[in-house]
């Protein structure tokens, strides 16, 4: 049985939405109805709205210490719950049951991270040209923040949004995904459970246009943070643009692998082929180009294929499972055209290609060989179990492909050269490159891309900072 009671909170009351309206949630390992989320009419919002402005003027008077209390409060109490929110989180998403604890922890250790760098948003004294004059920067936070985020990391993408609002000093109103909402729905339960004041997060789920458009026209947001699609963050950066909120933009990628003939190959292989499957490849840094040199570039295929054959797909609750359904019907639709289109460019299928079984969507881990770059999957992002391998020859060429794409995410390197390291690490267009290993994500890190990929970080200094605005303090003694 589903976990999770769904309901909107708005104003620190937990409600179902005032027109009635609401969606299925479904199961994609079974195909069930498990829930119906709420709709927020318009109504809903605007309640929302004006409680996220009187939560701000609560929550940014709350020293950071009694701040950091509470979330850590909520840390502790998801902590408690994380049997329970990750069968939630298994339930709406299907990815196995131990990746569901993987990322509750990495959320804990979010909210934990920026419940103490609060404590640390400093401003800084500069030294006057004029005698008796003393010149303050301050940080202090932004105001009021919306937030919308996608369905593959319902734990991680809230919390990267929720965690820098509160430890800035900001209320937050976010709309979830509408197909994994009890996840985000738990979350909060936690942060009213440890004592936010009421208005500080509250949570709401409708049509996505239809919330963008009457939460993005609304004054009182003062900043948008958004993880999705980069079609979708552009249309929101148009709507933010006729208030001037500030934008973080957490966009797609498609991330190039660049295996030289010189790297570890078993411990790329290990790294990136697991990298590469977890959350049935639903992973906006994952692996998705790879570019093994000519010289290993049959053993390199050869040893993702024989890896890719131990993965065990099923129902994320099951034992043993390694990789569970994609999030709905639509993306087996979009699996299908990008092998037709790869092998109809001349790939060849290593193993997988095509959907498994009739009931839940589940499509199989693949791996296609000698990809050519025209391939739709060279140039979009698949977002799903399929594996592009093709063969390079040289340090410039393989830059130049790796970089002919508008966007940059993330990007990985396998070479234990460390001139030829240092040099690709500074060609590669992304916001974020991985050398010998895949961990680019930690809480006290920096998480963001570049050029169509978007702007702004989550995570680190940075994503504290982007819920902070400045101040210049000029006085003059008297």
């Amino acid at each position: 049985m589903y976990p999770e009671k769904l309901e909107l909170l708005i104003a620190g009351e937990w409600c179902q939405g005032s027109e009635g309206k609401q969606e299925p949630v479904i199961n994609p390992a079974t195909e069930e109805v498990i829930a119906q989320v709420p709709h927020a009419s318009a109504a809903d919002l605007d309640r929302a709205l004006a409680a996220s402005a009187d939560g701000f003027k609560v929550w940014k008077k709350t020293p950071a210490a009694q701040r950091q209390k509470v979330m850590s409060d909520a840390a502790n109490l998801m902590e408690q719950r994380v049997d329970t929110i990750a069968r939630t989180l298994t339930m709406e998403m299907g990815k196995p049951l131990s990746e569901s604890k993987i990322e509750l922890g990495f959320a804990i250790e979010v909210l934990r991270w920026y419940a103490e760098e609060g404590k640390r948003a400093y401003g800084r004294v500069i030294p006057s040209r004029f005698p008796g004059v003393r010149q303050m920067v301050i940080k202090e936070p932004v105001g009021p923040t919306c937030a919308f985020v996608a369905w593959n990391f319902p734990a991680n993408n809230s919390m990267r949004k929720i965690g820098g609002a509160l430890a800035a000093g900001c209320s937050i109103l976010i709309k979830p995904s509408e197909e994994t909402p009890g996840t985000s729905v738990a979350i909060a339960r936690c942060f009213q459970d440890a004592g936010l004041p009421p208005g500080v997060l509250n949570v709401v789920f409708g049509v996505p246009d239809d919330v963008s458009r009457h939460v993005l026209a609304s004054w009182i947001p003062r900043k948008l943070s958004f993880t999705g699609s980069i079609p979708v963050g552009k249309h929101l950066q148009k709507l933010s643009a006729d208030t001037l909120k500030r934008c973080t933009m957490e966009l797609g990628g498609h991330a190039p692998v660049i295996v030289f003939d010189d790297a570890n190959l078993e411990k790329a292989l290990d790294d990136m082929v697991a990298f590469k499957f977890r959350n049935a490849g639903q992973v906006c840094i994952s692996p998705t180009r790879f570019y093994a040199q000519e010289s290993i570039y049959k053993e390199f295929v050869h040893g993702f294929t024989e890896r890719v054959k131990k993965i065990k797909v099923g129902d994320g609750l099951d034992d043993g499972v390694t990789m569970g359904p994609l999030v709905g019907h639509r993306r087996l639709d979009i699996m299908d055209e990008f092998v037709n289109d790869a092998v109809s460019c001349g790939a060849k299928i290593e193993i997988g290609g095509q959907r498994l079984t009739n009931r839940g969507y589940f499509f199989a881990p693949t791996v296609l060989s000698d990809v050519n770059d025209d391939a739709r999957i060279m140039t979009e992002e698949p977002f799903g179990p399929l594996a592009p391998i093709s063969s390079f020859s040289s340090i410039d060429e393989v830059i130049e492909r790796a970089n002919s794409l508008p966007f940059g995410l993330a990007s990985y390197v396998y070479t234990q050269d460390g001139a030829r390291a240092m040099a690709i690490e500074e060609e590669l267009e992304t916001g974020m490159v991985g050398v010998n290993h895949a961990a680019i994500s930690t809480p006290e890190s920096p998480f963001g891309g570049v050029n169509e990929s978007g702007y702004g970080s989550e995570g680190g200094i940075e994503g504290l900072d982007a819920f902070l605005r400045t101040k210049f303090v000029t006085e003059l003694g008297v």
